[in-house]
């Protein structure tokens, strides 16, 4: 089982190339896999606790009345695809998440309100990584919200967090060096990079069979 370097991660997130729009960021697959091992931790936690459930009402803002039926890599690919926000972006965005947690010991991520809680923290993240932002009715219709809503998760969040989105270039080398640890275990990156060459040989062929096909017309 082959390990992310730091560096390889780093690339990816300072380096990204957006010339190609089925390109998706590592840090997206890494970030999807590290918070879909969390959900299943939180249930197993649930089914034993029912203590472990949040009874603090201001974390309750996340929770929807109807689990959406998407995974959470579908939600994340979503989400970059209609906003580009840059790869750093999620890693903030998952800084923001584990501060909460902290903050709120209480608080559990579940089916019920990880969506809303990714597309809040990307969204504030996106704001405090990059220079130009869509406004909130955006990236309301992107999460498959309301503008209402997302204002109010917003709001919600910005006061459950004390204002405090800062985070210094040593708690972000931090976090990055943590989810290629996490995605490590489970050997997410090694699958991940041979769909890439995969892919990357099937785009070359069909680039040569098409210069062949113009040769061929030109003579």
């Amino acid at each position: 089982m082959a390990n992310i370097s730091p560096r390889k991660l780093r690339d990816d997130l300072y380096f990204y190339s957006y010339q190609q729009d089925s390109n998706i960021p590592l840090v997206i697959s890494v970030l999807a896999s590290l918070i879909e091992r969390n959900l299943a931790r939180n249930e197993r936690i649930a089914k034993n606790c029912t203590w472990a459930l949040s009874k603090n009402v201001r974390t309750r803002v996340f929770d929807c009345h109807e689990t959406p039926d998407m995974t959470i890599q579908s939600y994340l690919e979503r989400i970059f695809r209609y906003t580009r926000a840059g790869p750093s972006v999620y890693v903030v965005a998952y800084v923001y998440i584990d501060r909460c947690c902290q903050l709120y010991p209480e608080f559990r991520i579940s089916p019920r309100n990880v969506h809303r809680l990714l597309i809040t923290t990307i969204m504030v993240a996106s704001k405090y990584v990059e220079d130009m932002n869509y406004r909130n009715s955006y990236f309301a219709r992107v999460g498959g919200l309301t503008t209402n809503e997302m204002n109010k998760l917003e709001m919600e969040f910005l006061f459950l967090m004390g204002f405090k989105f800062h985070v210094n270039v040593s708690v972000f080398e931090s976090y990055c060096c943590h989810l290629e640890r996490e995605v490590s275990i489970g050997g997410g990156y090694e699958i991940e990079r041979t769909l890439r060459c995969a892919e990357e040989i099937k785009s070359k062929q069909i680039e040569e069979r098409r210069c062949s096909q113009i040769t061929r017309v030109l003579l």
